[in-house]
């Protein structure tokens, strides 16, 4: 009788303790709720020389799902870049998406409106409002390559990315 007192005891003790950390949990979460949205949708890649990142890229997929079967919207990103050397040549690298070059690049001011939702936000890289021709395919692949550095590639999906792996996690 005594033992089944104290384990009745010792599950209302930490189904208390639970469900308080989940409230919180879940307010925190509802609270940021577009950051949390846009941090799926955000990767990073760098480039390296010498085991020394000398430039790094983080890519933001501005994609909102849609209930129309003939979505034709451009794919547009926020692509941030920072350079380690100031003095780097800015012209020899490239970015493309699916092997297609972007239409539109806008550069963004520090201050801009879109930036209070994102991840991956400094103080010393460059952001831009890259835009690409509309693509069929739900698999995204954007490549950022350098002439002096290599390449990197990332990785964006129309869909829940995990619906392409043909592995169990």
């Amino acid at each position: 009788m005594f033992r089944l007192a104290a384990a009745t005891i010792g599950i209302f003790v930490l189904l208390g303790c639970t469900s308080k950390e989940e409230t919180a949990l879940m307010k925190s979460y509802t609270e940021k709720i577009n950051y949390h949205k846009t941090l799926q949708k955000t990767e990073k890649v760098q480039l390296y020389e010498d085991n020394v990142t000398k430039v790094m890229l983080t890519a933001t997929y501005l994609y909102t799902p849609t209930a129309d079967k003939n979505d034709t919207r451009d794919e547009v990103f926020i692509v941030g870049i920072h350079f380690e050397d100031e003095a780097a040549d800015e012209s020899g690298y490239s970015l493309l998406l699916n092997t297609t070059k972007p239409k539109e690049v806008q550069a963004l001011k520090k201050n801009d409106e879109r930036f209070k939702d994102l991840s991956f936000i400094s103080e010393w890289g460059d952001y831009y409002l890259v835009t690409f021709p509309h693509s069929e395919s739900k698999k995204l692949t954007l490549v950022f390559e350098s002439e002096q550095y290599g390449k990197g590639t990332l990785h964006f999906a129309k869909v829940a990315k995990y619906i392409f792996t043909k592995t169990s996690f």
